[in-house]
């Protein structure tokens, strides 16, 4: 009886060596996958996965641990990305498992329209058995689309295309009778409501240099959501087919937004050329 009480305290003298830590942080784009390089930028809307193991933790009398740990990543700013994750485990450590330790693992999406910049995940683990916690922070990159942010309600990176699959912007901006002007911008400094909704509609414009208006969007085009993390711009696009008969000279697309839940109005007026 003596030897098998000995050994039922293994477990426990083995894993309550030291504090209780979170080590081997892995930060991977794939389930399992091995840890991204130094530097490695994950995109907007992508899909990462992490894991991280449990040291030093401790065991009950009958070798058995007990965690409960939560896992959520941040923004630069410390806003949360995406919802806490929370968990529990306990189980059974037998004398040959004194070199195990238990795993974290858990995937998390970054949001669609988000900055540049560092990012980072927190981890805490509470040790239900010592009544200990942890905490590890650990950072990753971001490199995502940048419009300078803004108090109120504009109109940010306006640029014109050759065409709908074009992916670089005209130097200048000049267009041919009967071709199609395709433009993209992004619009930010509007307000959030409730659930961080937003409430953002615009209307296109052709107008010739004149002020006469030779066409308008019959519909105007909306952005109406709710999201965990707060949209910081949104992006937009739009193509009109110029007429073969239409003469040469200067014209301009005026771009009207309106932001319903903050109650703005803005108005921008970009012009290009038709040779």
């Amino acid at each position: 009886m003596r030897s098998i009480c000995l050994a039922a305290l293994i477990p426990a003298l083995a894993f309550a060596a030291g504090p209780l830590t979170v080590v081997k942080p892995v930060i991977s784009q794939f389930d399992d996958g091995i840890a991204d390089p130094p530097g490695f930028e994950h995109i907007p809307g992508e899909t990462i996965h992490f894991a991280c193991r449990v040291a030093n933790f401790a065991t009950t009398e009958d070798a058995k641990y007990h965690l409960a740990y939560s896992v959520q990543p941040f923004d630069p700013k410390g806003v949360p990305l995406v919802e806490i994750y929370k968990n529990e485990v306990t189980d059974e450590i037998s004398p040959q498992d004194k070199n195990w330790l238990p795993k974290i693992d858990t995937e998390m999406v970054i949001p669609p329209l988000v900055r540049s910049g560092t990012y980072k995940i927190v981890v805490k683990v509470e040790d239900l058995v010592a009544k200990t916690t942890a905490q590890l922070e650990v950072p990753f990159e971001v490199r995502g689309h940048a419009p300078e942010p803004s108090a109120q309600l504009v109109v940010r990176d306006f640029r014109f295309f050759a065409d709908e699959n074009a992916t670089r912007p005209l130097e200048k901006a000049v267009y041919h009778p009967g071709a199609s002007v395709w433009a993209k911008f992004d619009i930010t400094g509007f307000k959030y409501g409730a659930g961080n909704k937003i409430d953002v509609s615009y209307v296109t414009s052709l107008v010739a240099a004149s002020g006469r208006v030779l066409w308008t969007q019959p519909e105007p085009a909306a952005e109406q959501s709710e999201s965990f993390y707060p949209k910081s711009y949104i992006t937009a696009d739009f193509g009109i087919n110029l007429a073969n008969n239409i003469r040469p000279g200067e014209y301009s697309i005026v771009v009207a937004v309106k932001d319903a839940v903050g109650g703005q109005s803005y108005e921008t007026k970009q012009t290009f050329t038709v040779e």
